[in-house]
């Protein structure tokens, strides 16, 4: 059964890897990229829980089994309040969200340094529990580190002005309250691989990005256009006006000059 779960997270890996890989092509800035990373982080932290099943199984030595349980639980427990955080702020371009998204960048920067201290110091272990890995250390659990997790990374995104990408936040809050009801004892494994599986919508930023630069290009053609026409009407008057005083004054100067001419006859 271990196997089996092994070679689902190595699968999910390489989808989801897949759609990393795309979501990167779309970078056009530098600011997106810690962003259209994310997915291909998910990948890769799933791959890393693969090889953890297999250590679990007994196909993996125990060092094997030590530095993937290591590197999956400092990203999940260490890293991730803060890089989501970051990567929305770096994306933001609503001054005010993008203020409130800076202040859970402060928050997740202090909770990553505090979590990554505590899991540096106390050891850290994985068992199985009905079917779910168990990932456990006693300095991160407790509720204050979990409410503040909760708050920088679903916050940050459900506090961003793109709609998939609150989406995600949302979809990430949703699952994240069932599996805390439904096997709390497995929340880091389990929200890691839902996360990672619902990451997909993390492309759709792009291509939401796309649309709204479309509309904005037509918008702004539109009143290039209005503009040019604008001018052409204004010229075009002040070109019929001159034309105007161009005509009267060659008429008076026309009439000048026949009363000139019959004044010359007449003497």
């Amino acid at each position: 059964m271990d196997m089996y779960f092994a070679v689902l997270n190595f699968a999910l890996a390489g989808v989801i890897g897949i759609v990393g890989i795309l979501t990167l092509r779309k970078v056009s800035i530098p600011h997106e990229v810690v962003f259209a990373s994310l997915p291909l982080l998910f990948a890769l932290h799933q791959l890393t829980e693969g090889f953890v099943w297999l250590g679990v199984d007994g196909v993996i030595g125990s060092r094997a089994l030590e530095m993937a349980e290591t590197l999956f639980i400092y990203y999940a427990q260490g890293v991730l309040p803060f890089l989501v955080p970051l990567a929305i702020w770096l994306i933001e371009k609503n001054s005010f969200k993008r203020q409130l998204v800076g202040i859970l960048v402060i928050l997740g920067f202090g909770l990553m340094v505090y979590t990554l201290y505590g899991l540096a110091t106390l050891p850290s272990s994985v068992r199985v529990v009905n079917d779910t890995l168990n990932y456990s250390n006693p300095w991160t659990a407790n509720y204050y580190d979990a409410l503040i997790y909760v708050l920088t990374t679903c916050g940050s995104l459900m506090l961003s002005s793109s709609i998939s990408i609150q989406l995600f936040g949302f979809f990430n809050l949703i699952g994240l309250i069932i599996i805390a009801l439904l096997r709390p004892y497995g929340f880091t494994s389990v929200w890691c691989l839902y996360a990672a599986t619902i990451s997909g919508l993390l492309y759709f930023y792009f291509v939401e990005r796309r649309i709204k630069f479309l509309q904005d290009l037509k918008k702004e053609r539109a009143e290039l256009s209005d503009e040019i026409l604008a001018k052409q009407e204004a010229l075009s008057g002040a070109l019929l006006e001159k034309k105007d005083e161009l005509s009267a004054h060659l008429e008076t100067e026309l009439d000048a000059l026949s009363k000139r001419k019959l004044f010359t006859k007449k003497a």
